[in-house]
């Protein structure tokens, strides 16, 4: 469609020019300028809410795990128709379906054979949990003064150490562990080969019966006058002779990983 464009009229007011019609002729809609487009804005991620602090983590810390401590015999478990290395298993395999990132480690808790009390305080003791230790000085009326009373010898074998009058005795951990296993079989003589079987199973080097007299002779040469605490059965071995000035705390120990 074409427009004709009407000639200018003069007005009264010659200082003042007419507008042109055109200035009031719309545009066409391709000459306008397009208004710019508004940018896509994504919707905004949903906020997961802060995971909670398990109970007992002050801050400063965090949680890295955490122990399930399970009391029962291998007579218990027979009766319920398993063991313990079917449980572990069991609930290996349960930790690997819920979180797969998770890494595991199963310890058995050995104590000695006929000890009294419920199997899991049992195992919290042999595994040193802190709670169950503190419980049992308390229930013993033990403190932190009573490892330095001035006489006589602590074996602690929560915490692997041997105490001569109040100070340490600077066993090895060999020697510790050679000292615990005579302590653990009380008042019964152990022979070499039991003493082979028992502490060095598994390693490379297997010492001979003359390298467990060198042992023997280097734990008693610490244990400087309270040496006789370890005899010497002539022709069968030794054993572990409780004396009125000797103390042992704890009576059960833990072992390593066996599944």
């Amino acid at each position: 469609m074409s427009l004709t464009l009407a000639p200018a009229v003069r007005t009264a007011h010659p200082a003042v020019r007419p507008t042109h019609p055109a200035a009031y002729r719309p545009q066409p809609a391709a000459a306008r300028p397009a208004a710019p487009a508004a940018a896509p804005v994504a919707p905004a991620a949903p906020v997961a809410p802060a995971a909670p602090r398990p109970r007992a983590v002050p801050e400063g810390t965090e949680a890295r795990g955490f122990v399930l401590y399970v009391g029962i015999d291998e007579l218990k478990a027979a009766a319920d128709g398993t063991s313990l290395h079917r449980i572990v298993e069991a609930l290996r395999t349960l930790t690997t379906e819920l979180a797969p990132s998770a890494e595991t480690y199963a310890a058995v808790a050995l104590a000695p054979e006929g000890a009294g009390g419920r199997d899991v305080d049992v195992v919290r003791l042999a595994l040193q949990d802190p709670a169950a230790l503190a419980r049992q000085r308390e229930s013993q009326g033990l403190s932190d003064d009573a490892d330095r009373h001035p006489d006589g010898v602590i074996i602690d074998i929560s915490r692997k150490r041997v105490l001569l009058d109040g100070e340490p005795a600077g066993l090895t951990y060999k020697e510790f562990e050679l000292l615990q296993y005579l302590v653990l079989r009380e008042g019964r003589t152990i022979d070499r080969h039991e003493l082979i079987d028992g502490l060095w199973a598994g390693d490379d080097e297997i010492p001979n019966e003359r390298t467990i007299d060198v042992h023997i002779r280097r734990l008693r040469s610490k244990l400087a006058h309270y040496q006789d605490i370890v005899r010497t059965v002539r022709g069968v071995g030794y054993r572990f002779d409780r004396h009125a000035d000797v103390s042992i705390r704890q009576a059960s120990t833990p072992s390593p990983d066996v599944f």
